[in-house]
């Protein structure tokens, strides 16, 4: 394993102010929790990207299957609970969101080099500091990647992997519509072109959508997120051979209307690197945000249920 002294540090992003930054994020979680009745198990890790913050649901209970989630880039891994959205698991379960290091979260801004397996260390590092000796994991984009290092280097920590429109499978989509709706927001960050990009790329009306509340609480997180946060991570890149290398089993879903990641190619690219993988699921008229998809989450339930 990567030691704590081992691991290069490739770049360090961070909120402008993180005083009044992380005040902010706080008091947007806190309402996500009222909205959503519940409060979060909280936990502070020292990793060797420095303090990761992990979010969780019935962490205490041990007798629970165990799901640890990784968020994808420029998002929060609570984004996964919109809407009481992993109550689609149908599956009681401890539930740990990990807020990778490097994003714009509580966790500090440390990142390895993206094309080393560092990532996957630091990820077993969270299962060490959490206490899991094995778990199921779920990554959506970015936390797709996350975990498919994870599944190279400590393969016997993992159940079953499941990638959601995950960023490893092919490069990040140039056609020119992905470029346009991913660039307006950066480039003028109003609340109408955050709206304008998650319309195009992340949902697809009306069959994958949010509440009201939860699109709004969304623009918020993006507007700031883009605004308040000095972002020098690196992107997700397709992980090409380093995939035959993966040693757990693994699940894949795939949304047919993500500009970011066309999903025959993600598919294509799956069934024929990935030696370990069990299955793929394409659903109809959902965009790249397929996290906050409940038939993609029923399906993730079922098969944790289903497992032993």
């Amino acid at each position: 394993m990567t030691t704590q002294t081992e691991m290069k540090i490739y770049s360090k992003s961070h909120f402008k102010n993180e005083t009044t930054d992380r005040h902010y994020f706080e008091n947007w979680v806190k309402q996500l929790e009222e909205n959503n009745g519940r409060q979060y198990d909280r936990y502070e890790i020292l990793t060797s990207l420095g303090k990761t913050h992990v979010w969780g649901l019935n962490t205490k209970d041990e007798q629970l299957d165990t799901l640890v989630i990784f968020p994808g880039a420029r998002t929060t891994s609570l984004i996964w609970d919109f809407d009481k959205g992993l109550n689609n698991l149908n599956h009681k379960m401890r539930i740990f969101m990990v807020e990778t290091n490097g994003l714009p979260n509580l966790s500090d801004g440390s990142t390895p080099d993206i094309k080393s397996f560092d990532y996957g260390n630091w990820a077993n590092e969270v299962f060490e500091k959490l206490k899991i000796d094995t778990a199921f994991v779920a990554g959506a984009s970015f936390g797709g990647l996350i975990c498919m290092k994870f599944a190279i280097v400590h393969p016997e920590r993992i159940k079953t992997a499941f990638l959601l429109n995950p960023g490893c499978l092919q490069p990040f989509s140039l056609a020119f519509k992905n470029l346009y709706y991913n660039l307006l927001p950066i480039l003028k960050p109003t609340d109408k072109n955050v709206l304008k990009f998650l319309n195009r790329a992340v949902f697809s009306k009306p069959n994958h959508k949010l509440s009201n509340f939860s699109e709004q609480m969304l623009v918020d997180y993006e507007v700031f997120a883009i605004n308040r946060y000095k972002d020098r991570s690196q992107k997700p890149y397709y992980m090409d051979k380093q995939l035959a290398e993966v040693k757990a089993d693994t699940y894949l879903l795939v949304g047919d209307k993500d500009l970011l990641f066309p999903y025959q190619k993600s598919i294509d690219n799956a069934k024929r690197q990935i030696k370990t993988l069990k299955e793929t699921r394409t659903y109809n008229n959902v965009g790249h945000g397929i996290e906050t998809y409940d038939k993609a989450l029923n399906y993730i339930g079922e098969k944790i249920k289903n497992y032993y």
